[in-house]
C-alpha cells in the first residue's frame, strides 16, 4: 500500500471517480493491527475521498483447523482452513464509510457452523458427514465472512448485509465447494426470514451467476426475485467489449459472469446504478448505486 503500486492506485482511482459514501472491499488482506486498511484509507483521503470509519473483523480465510476438511487425506493445506487462504486473513473483507459505523451493534456471523444452517447441504457419504464427523463439528459456513453492520447515515439508519462466498468449483467428488457456495448465499434468505432489517442493502460476492458458469443458478435467481429486495442489474461494457451485467471476467476460464451484487431492500429508491471496470485487464468491476432512503 505505502509503495502505491499500480494495482493499488487503480483501485484508488476507481473509488475516487465513483465517490462512494460506503464501500465494501473484497479480497482485501486482513492484518491484526489493521495497518493495510489504514494505509489504504490514507491513500483515499489524500486523493479526495475521506472514508474515516471502518469495519473489518478477522475473516475465515486461512484460519487453520488442524483437520482434513476436504477429504484428500492430508492436513494443514489451503483447503483445510476454515476458508481457503495462503495465510491467515488472506483475501478478507473491509467496509469503509464516510458516516459512523455502529460497530457495537454489528453482528459477525462468520463463526456460524455450516451444519447449523437449516436445510444445509453439508456433504454426505453413505449417510455420514464427509469427510468426517470431526470436520463437520468445526466447519464454519462462511468462506470469508457474513456481516450485519448498521451505518448511521444523515438520512436515517441503514443496515448492510455483507458476504463473500467461495467459488462453486473444485471441492472433490462430493462437490463440497458447490454446496458450500449455495449455502453461503442461502444463509441470507434464511436470515431475512428470521430478522429482516427495516432498511438494508445486501451486498458482496456470491461467486454465483444466475444463468452461466458453475453453481446452483436457481438459488441466485430466487434471491434476485425475492420481493424484499431490488435488483438494479447495472450494465456496462466489460473487458471483452460486450455490454452486460457481468461483474467478473475470467478470460482463460468461464469468461464474463455476474458474481458481485448490490441489492437494496424494497423500500429504498434506486436513483442510478452502474459498473466501473478499473482497466481493460481488470478481473472485477466496481458495482455502485445511488440510493435514496426516504421520499
Amino acid at each position: 500500500m505505502r509503495r502505491e503500486e499500480a494495482d493499488v492506485l487503480r483501485v484508488r482511482d476507481a473509488l475516487v471517480q465513483v465517490q462512494p459514501d460506503v464501500v465494501l472491499l473484497l479480497d482485501f488482506d486482513y492484518d491484526y493491527a489493521g495497518q493495510a486498511l489504514a494505509a489504504f484509507t490514507d491513500i483515499l483521503a489524500e486523493a479526495g475521498l475521506p472514508l474515516p470509519h471502518s469495519y473489518a473483523p478477522r475473516p475465515n480465510t486461512g484460519l487453520a483447523t488442524g483437520l482434513d476438511l476436504d477429504g484428500d487425506g492430508r492436513r494443514n493445506e489451503g483447503d483445510d482452513a476454515q476458508g481457503w487462504g495462503r495465510f491467515p486473513g488472506a483475501g478478507g473483507m473491509a467496509l469503509l464509510s464516510r458516516w459512523p459505523i455502529e460497530a457495537a451493534q454489528a453482528e459477525d456471523f462468520s463463526a456460524v457452523l455450516w451444519r447449523d444452517l437449516p436445510g444445509n447441504r453439508y456433504p454426505q457419504r453413505d449417510g455420514q458427514p464427509y469427510p468426517s464427523p470431526e470436520a463437520q463439528a468445526i466447519q464454519r459456513l462462511s468462506s470469508t465472512g457474513h456481516w450485519r453492520v448498521p451505518v448511521n447515515t444523515p438520512y436515517g439508519p441503514l443496515t448492510l448485509l455483507a458476504w463473500h462466498a467461495g467459488p462453486p468449483v473444485f471441492g472433490g467428488p462430493y462437490q463440497r465447494n458447490f454446496h458450500r457456495n449455495h449455502d453461503e448465499t442461502a444463509f441470507w434468505l434464511w436470515h431475512l426470514d428470521q430478522r429482516p432489517p427495516d432498511s438494508f442493502v445486501l451486498l458482496g460476492g456470491a461467486n454465483l451467476d444466475p444463468e452461466n458458469g458453475d453453481g446452483d443458478h436457481a438459488l441466485m435467481a430466487r434471491l434476485l426475485a425475492d420481493p424484499r429486495l431490488q435488483d438494479p442489474a447495472p450494465h456496462a461494457a466489460g473487458p471483452d467489449g460486450a455490454d452486460s451485467s457481468a461483474t467478473g471476467h475470467w478470460p482463460d476460464g468461464p469468461g464474463a459472469l455476474r458474481t458481485e451484487y448490490l441489492l437494496p431492500s424494497s423500500g429504498i429508491i434506486v436513483e442510478r446504478s452502474g459498473l466501473l471496470w478499473p482497466g481493460s485487464d481488470a478481473g472485477h468491476a466496481l458495482v455502485w448505486a445511488d440510493l435514496r432512503l426516504t421520499d
